[in-house]
C-alpha cells in the first residue's frame, strides 16, 4: 500500500514520530513502507521496502523499528544509507539514532565517491561526522569470482574517517599487493576522493638516467590557505645528484603567479650549487591593462638539458603592460635575453631589449575603407662596448595604413591600399653608420581577386580564385643596421605583403607583382582539398634578399601549398618553395590524425643552407608524435627525431601507460642523442605507480575492469 490514501493514514501515525525527528533544524522526517505497525510498548515497527529521508540522507532498509522510550532505531537489511552525494553505506543491521548520525553498522562497507571501499565487521557513526571501522580492508581494486583478491589493499586494525577534513585515519595499517604483504605502517593518513587539496606526499616517480644514476623523487605537496600551495620534491640519486625541486603558486583576486625551480648538488659539475629558477604571473589592472611578468635563470648552460627541465635554447625574462580592445591596441615590454647556445655569445647579442607600441583602426569618412596608425618604440643594448659587434641601437616609428575594396557585379574584388613608414634611428657603437638617422618609405598598391564558384557532380563545390597585387615602394633607402629582419619566410601568409621581412629595420622595395591562384574543392562527402601557388615577379634584382630563402632573384621561387582534410580527422598539409627546375629550397609535409584511439603527428621539414640565417649546411629532419589506445586499460605513446642531414637519430622515445579503477602506472623511456658543449647524450627511465581513490581527480577517466559470469 504506497498510494495516496496510504500517505495519508501514515502521515496521522506517524506524527510524533516526525516531530521527534525535527531536533536539529526542525527538518521533518519521510518514512515510507509497505506495512506501519504501532505496538502497545511504545514501539513502531515498519516493515517491506522502508524509506527513510532525512536532511540529505537516505536510508533503505527492509525492516525499521523505532524504540520511543530508548530514542533508536534498530534496522535489518540488507541496509543502504546514502548521506550526500559522495558517501554510500552498506550493511546488514544496524542500532541508529533518529538523525541517522550516531550508532553502528554491522557487517558494514563504506564507499566514496563510487571508487573507495573500506570493508568492516562493524561501522560506528559518531556526531555525523565520523565513521569508525573495525578490522577493516580498504581497496578501489573490483572483486571478482574469478579473482577474489584485489590488485592492492589496504589492512588496518581501525580506519577513522572524517568528513568535515575529507581525511582517512589508519591505526596499524599493511599494504598489500595481490594478497602479498610489502609495507607496514603503524600510522597513515590519506585524503579521501572528495578531497582536493591537502597538505601531503603526492605520487612519487622512480627514475634510471646515464647521466644522474638511479634515482627517487618524492613530491611533497603543502597547502597555504584557500589561495597558496608550495610543492617540494627531494630527487636523490646514487652517487650523481642530490636536488630539490619547488613550485610555489598563489591566486590572487587580480591575478596569479607561479614559481619553478631547482636547487641541486651533483658530480657532474663539482663544488657548484646548480640552480634554475623559471616563474611567471599576470595580473589585471584598471582601465582593462594587463600586467605580465616572466623569470627565467639558470647557474649554468648545461644545467636544464642534464636534468631535462627544458629544451630551451634561450631564455627570456620579461616585464609587460598591455590592453586590447576592438580597435585598440597598447603594449609595452622589457626583455632580458640569455642564451645558452655554443654559438651565440652574450656580450654581442642584444640583451637589453624594450617595446612599446600604440595601435589603433578606424573608418575614415571621407575615403572609406578601413584605416589604421601605429606608433613604435624599440631599443636594444649589448653588453659588449666593441666597435660594430656591440652596437647598440634605438628606434621610434610611425605607420599609417589605409585599404579600401569595392566589389563588381560580376564578382570582381578590387583594393586599393597604401602606407607610410617614418623611422627615426639613434645608434650607439658603430661608427659605420652616421647617427641619429631618419627614414620614410611609402607603400602602394592595388589588388585584383576573381573568387570563381563551381557546382559539380554529386553535390561537390568548387571555388577558383586568381589574385595578382601590384606593389611599389621606393628602390633606394636610407642605410640602417638590420638587427631585427635577419630571418625570411616565404609562405601563404605573407604572398600577398607589402613588404616579407619580419622586422622593421629593412622593408622590401622596388616594383613587384605578387601573384596567386587558390582551388578548394568541399565535397559531400566531408573532405576538403585546398591547393595554392603563386610566386613575386619584380622590375628589377635589387639584391635584397639571400640564397636559401626563395625570396632572392628578379623573381621569387615558387611557392606551393596543399592542405586536405578528411572527415575522419586526418589533416596534410605540405609547403614547398622550388625554382623553374624544381630544385627545392624549402619543403615541408605535416600530418595530423585524431580518432578516438589515436592521436599521431609527423612532419618532415627540408631547408636549403643559409648563412645569413647562420644555417650554414642544408637542413633535413623528420619529427613524430603519436599515442594509442590498444585497449580500454593500456596505451602506448612513442615519439622519434631524425637528422637526415646528419644521418642519425637526435631523440627517441617510448612510453605504456596502464590504467583501470584502483591503479594508474606509467613507464617511459627517452634517449638524446645529440652532443655539444653543454649538451650531453643521455638515457631516462621514469616509473611512477599512483593508486586510485585517495584525493579527487576530476580529470582521471576511470576504466573499471569486467567480471568474467
Amino acid at each position: 500500500m504506497r498510494a495516496s490514501l496510504f500517505a495519508c493514514v501514515l502521515g496521522l501515525m506517524l506524527w510524533p514520530v516526525l516531530a521527534l525527528a525535527q531536533t536539529v533544524q526542525d527538518t521533518p522526517a519521510t518514512l515510507i513502507a509497505d506495512r506501519v505497525a504501532i505496538e502497545g510498548n511504545g514501539r513502531l515497527v515498519a516493515q517491506g521496502n522502508v524509506e527513510v529521508l532525512y536532511q540529505g540522507s537516505k536510508l533503505k532498509a527492509d525492516t525499521i523499528i523505532y524504540d520511543q522510550d530508548q530514542n533508536r532505531l534498530t534496522i535489518a537489511g540488507p541496509i543502504t544509507l546514502t548521506d550526500g552525494p559522495d558517501t554510500l553505506i552498506l550493511a546488514d543491521s544496524a542500532d541508529l539514532d533518529p538523525e541517522l548520525t550516531d550508532g553502528i553498522l554491522r557487517s558494514a562497507r563504506l564507499v566514496l565517491r563510487q571508487q573507495l571501499q573500506l570493508a568492516a565487521a562493524a561501522l560506528h557513526r559518531v556526531d555525523g561526522r565520523y565513521s569508525v571501522l573495525e578490522n577493516t580492508v580498504a581497496s578501489s581494486c573490483q572483486v571478482c569470482a574469478d579473482r577474489p583478491v584485489p590488485l592492492w589493499q589496504i589492512r588496518a586494525r581501525r580506519i577513522i574517517h572524517d568528513e568535515e577534513e575529507q581525511q582517512l585515519y589508519f591505526d596499524h595499517a599493511r599494504f598489500e599487493v595481490m594478497g602479498v604483504p610489502v609495507m607496514y605502517l603503524p600510522r597513515l593518513r590519506l585524503p579521501d576522493p572528495t578531497l582536493k587539496r591537502a597538505t601531503g606526499f603526492l605520487v612519487p616517480e622512480l627514475k634510471f638516467s646515464d647521466g644522474l644514476g638511479t634515482g627517487l623523487k618524492v613530491p611533497y605537496f603543502i597547502t597555504l590557505g584557500d589561495h597558496a600551495d608550495l610543492t617540494l620534491t627531494p630527487y636523490l640519486s646514487t652517487d650523481r645528484t642530490r636536488t630539490l625541486e619547488y613550485r610555489y603558486r598563489q591566486a590572487f583576486r587580480h591575478g596569479e603567479i607561479t614559481f619553478d625551480g631547482a636547487f641541486s648538488s651533483d658530480d657532474l659539475v663539482e663544488g657548484e650549487l646548480r640552480r634554475y629558477l623559471f616563474a611567471q604571473g599576470t595580473f589585471d589592472l584598471p582601465r582593462d591593462f594587463t600586467l605580465s611578468f616572466q623569470i627565467e635563470t639558470v647557474s649554468d648552460d648545461a644545467y636544464l638539458s642534464d636534468y631535462n627541465y627544458s629544451g630551451k635554447d634561450r631564455l627570456t625574462s620579461s616585464l609587460g603592460v598591455e590592453r586590447t580592445r576592438r580597435d585598440e591596441y597598447i603594449a609595452a615590454d622589457l626583455y632580458g635575453i640569455h642564451s645558452l647556445r655554443d654559438s651565440e655569445d652574450n656580450e654581442t647579442i642584444p640583451s637589453t631589449i624594450g617595446d612599446a607600441t600604440y595601435q589603433r583602426r578606424f573608418e575614415p569618412g571621407l575615403l572609406g575603407g578601413i584605416a589604421s596608425y601605429q606608433l613604435d618604440f624599440q631599443a636594444h643594448n649589448r653588453r659588449s662596448d666593441t666597435n660594430v659587434i656591440g652596437r647598440d641601437m634605438s628606434q621610434l616609428s610611425l605607420r599609417t595604413d589605409w585599404r579600401r575594396d569595392w566589389v563588381g557585379r560580376s564578382g570582381l574584388l578590387f583594393a586599393v591600399q597604401g602606407a607610410l613608414a617614418l623611422d627615426h634611428y639613434v645608434i650607439g657603437d658603430d661608427d659605420t653608420f652616421d647617427s641619429p638617422r631618419t627614414r620614410v618609405t611609402p607603400f602602394a598598391a592595388t589588388e585584383l581577386r576573381w573568387p570563381l564558384l563551381r557546382a559539380g557532380r554529386g553535390g561537390a563545390v568548387h571555388v577558383l580564385e586568381p589574385v595578382v597585387q601590384l606593389v611599389w615602394s621606393p628602390d633606394s633607402d636610407e642605410d640602417v643596421p638590420n638587427d631585427d629582419s635577419l630571418s625570411q619566410e616565404f609562405d601563404e601568409g605573407n604572398l600577398f605583403s607589402l613588404s616579407r621581412f619580419p622586422g622593421q629595420d629593412v622593408y622590401e622595395r622596388g616594383l613587384r607583382a605578387n601573384v596567386g591562384l587558390g582551388w578548394t574543392r568541399h565535397d559531400p562527402a566531408g573532405w576538403t582539398l585546398g591547393v595554392t601557388g603563386g610566386r613575386i615577379l619584380r622590375q628589377e634584382n635589387l639584391n635584397q634578399f639571400q640564397s636559401g630563402d626563395g625570396l632572392e632573384g628578379i623573381n621569387s621561387d615558387w611557392l606551393a601549398a596543399v592542405h586536405w582534410q578528411t572527415a575522419n580527422n586526418l589533416t596534410l598539409t605540405n609547403r614547398a618553395v622550388f625554382d623553374d627546375g624544381f630544385n627545392f629550397t624549402s619543403n615541408e609535409l605535416r600530418m595530423d590524425w585524431q580518432t578516438g584511439k589515436l592521436d599521431l603527428t609527423s612532419s618532415y621539414v627540408w631547408r636549403e643552407a643559409n648563412p645569413q640565417e647562420n644555417r650554414p649546411n642544408d637542413a633535413s629532419e623528420w619529427v613524430f608524435n603519436g599515442g594509442y589506445q590498444l585497449r580500454a586499460n593500456w596505451r602506448t605513446s612513442a615519439n622519434w627525431r631524425y637528422d637526415f642531414a646528419r644521418d642519425r637519430t637526435a631523440r627517441a622515445g617510448f612510453g605504456v601507460e596502464y590504467q583501470n579503477e584502483c591503479v594508474a602506472v606509467n613507464l617511459s623511456l627517452s634517449r638524446r642523442f645529440t652532443s655539444s658543449t653543454n649538451v650531453r647524450p643521455t638515457t631516462d627511465i621514469g616509473l611512477s605507480v599512483a593508486l586510485a581513490g585517495f584525493g579527487a581527480n576530476p580529470d582521471q577517466q576511470i576504466q573499471r575492469r569486467r567480471c568474467i559470469r
